[in-house]
């Protein structure tokens, strides 16, 4: 008996699948089959039934008849009897969407999809066509750049170049210097070569006429052989004599409005940038800075590169951003690019890539610049001007944490100067040193103030921010007193030495902005022929936005009372 109990069971397993199956095949439904293939995958029905299945899903797919019902049989059953047919009816549907859009970008979908498709032939012959009436139309210079890329020996390949070339000056032309360099470096033979160089050279020189530089302007005029294609700039020079014959007025009230006025010329200032005296330099970048000049950037710039001090190359970017923003945008975006053309053709040192990348941020192209900013950057000896336009371009974009991580690491660079200065009687204080710890000691408050104001609005990692307080606390701590002992130690050699907390530049700079406002109100009653045009000049070209404001404010009422 024991012998054929093993054929019993087998035998009501059996029938057991057996009578499964019936149920299936009387159902006939996918799901009822896959019931039957999970209680019985080994059954020797099983391959029929699995076939059965790809039948059931293939009439479904064909009912439905969609893309995404095709698709997602061949997905689930590539190895089906009907993949042959799914595949092709597949390709039909996207054959006819493709031909109903007929773009080219649609055929090129097709083709990608169908590479070896039964109809592949026709699909080409439709692309053709689609490009070429794209091409016809088109005023997208990516697409006509695109089609010239693998166009070497297409038949229509010097029309598209010529249409190329011309699009691309019409959006250059509309745009501004970035783009007219651009364009002459895109197109070394373009046929709109000189009239991107025209409008260059008036660019430069009205670069030039803000600046009041206008023996510099006519003796270019004279000197260019591009001067005479110029458009209006006879009138152009007739207003500009009119601006300088006011700013040069012996009239009291007349050059109180005028910043020039407050300040050393660009000549001092240049030279005070080479003063032996740390602060002398930042206090004469601090004061380009007031100076809306073409003649102002590239000292400002040398300075930012070169000088050693941090304080001189952060007061150097913020007078150039501060000058940037004076003058008229197209004329700052000129001066900008030809300084980056220039800069990118030997684009080969850390100092380079750091001024390109000020400029780059100056103008508004963040993106670019933080690129800029990394091939600059060495984390070995890393740069406190950088960290902390890195701190500053996080706190724009709201994100307080990420400030406060580079504020720390700007508050270790400020300990690791404390630590390292030299401070000693015997030794002597070089005055290098003591400015050093000037700027340690800024540093580390600007870095400390930024985490403590993270700490009081984030809820993110407060173990770590109290930490970073802890260390910007410490560098601020230390970064006093290292000052304190050597500034003692430079009044005891040199009773008259200056100090750090100096802020006679500063102080004289916040005087002549209230002058120049009560300036701006009085002229309008005391100069009244006179004013108009001192308004238009400060409102142009004086470095303060609240002064700009009242004398903007001053020609709106003009205007309003119909004068």
């Amino acid at each position: 008996m024991a012998k054929l109990f093993p054929l019993v069971v087998l035998l009501l397993l059996t029938g057991c699948a057996s009578r499964a199956y019936q149920r299936a095949k009387e159902a006939d439904t996918v799901e009822a089959y896959r019931a039957f293939l999970r209680e019985h995958p080994q059954d020797t029905l099983a391959e029929a039934v699995q076939v059965r299945i790809e039948e059931l899903e293939f009439a479904e797919a064909r009912k439905l008849h969609t893309v995404v019902a095709y698709k997602r049989f061949l997905e689930s059953y590539p190895e089906a009897a009907q993949t042959r047919a799914a595949s092709s009816l597949l390709e039909g549907l996207r054959f006819n969407a493709a031909k109903e859009a007929n773009t080219a970008a649609g055929w090129r979908q097709f083709l990608a999809d169908h590479p070896e498709g039964a109809q592949r032939d026709e699909a080409k012959r439709l692309l053709a066509e689609a490009e070429r009436q794209e091409l016809a139309s088109t005023g997208d210079s990516k697409q006509l750049a695109s089609f010239l890329r693998g166009a070497e020996d297409d038949p229509r390949r010097l029309e598209v170049e010529e249409r190329l070339d011309t699009q691309s000056f019409v959006q250059a032309r509309a745009s501004g210097a970035t783009k007219l360099f651009a364009y002459l470096r895109d197109f070394p033979a373009g046929r709109h070569r000189e009239e991107a160089k025209v409008m260059l050279l008036s660019l430069e020189l009205e670069g030039l006429l803000v600046s009041g530089l206008l023996e510099e302007v006519e003796a270019r005029l004279k000197t260019s052989p591009l001067g005479p294609q110029l458009p209006n700039w006879s009138t152009r020079m007739v207003r500009a004599r009119a601006e300088r014959e006011a700013r040069e007025s012996r009239e009291p009230l007349a050059q109180a409005v005028q910043a020039g006025y407050y300040l050393r010329d660009l000549g001092d200032l240049e030279r005070a940038l080479g003063a032996p005296d740390p602060l002398d330099r930042w206090e004469a970048a601090e004061e380009l800075g007031q100076h809306v000049s073409v003649r102002a950037l590239e000292p400002l710039l040398t300075a930012f590169r070169t000088a050693r001090n941090p304080l001189i190359r952060l007061r150097a970017l913020e007078s150039l951003q501060s000058v940037l923003r004076a003058l008229p945008r197209e004329v700052a975006e000129y001066e900008v690019a030809s300084r980056l053309e220039s800069l990118r053709e030997r684009a080969s040192s850390a100092e380079v890539y750091l001024t390109i990348a000020a400029l780059l941020d100056l103008t508004g192209q963040l993106e670019l610049a933080a690129t800029e900013y990394q091939r600059a950057f060495d984390a070995g000896a890393p740069d406190p001007v950088v960290l902390r336009r890195w701190v500053q371009l996080r706190q724009e974009r709201r994100q307080p944490f990420s400030a406060a991580v580079a504020a720390r690491q700007l508050a270790l660079w400020s300990l690791g100067v404390a630590r390292e200065e030299e401070v000693s009687a015997e030794g002597g204080v070089p005055l290098a040193s003591a400015r050093q710890l000037c700027a340690a000691l800024e540093n580390a408050r600007f870095a400390a103030d930024v985490i403590s104001r993270v700490r009081q609005t984030a809820t993110e990692f407060p173990e770590d921010l109290e930490g970073f307080g802890l260390l910007a606390s410490d560098a601020v701590k230390l970064s006093e007193a290292r000052l304190a002992d050597a500034e003692l130690l430079l009044r005891e050699r040199n009773p008259h030495a200056r100090l750090c907390r100096d802020r006679q530049v500063r102080e004289r700079l916040d005087s002549a902005v209230k002058e120049r406002t009560a300036a701006v109100e009085a002229v309008g009653s005391k100069l009244p022929k006179m004013a108009p045009l001192l308004w238009a000049l400060v409102k142009d070209r004086d470095p303060v936005p609240e002064v700009r404001a009242v004398a903007a404010a001053k020609l709106s009422a003009l205007e309003g009372r119909g004068n």
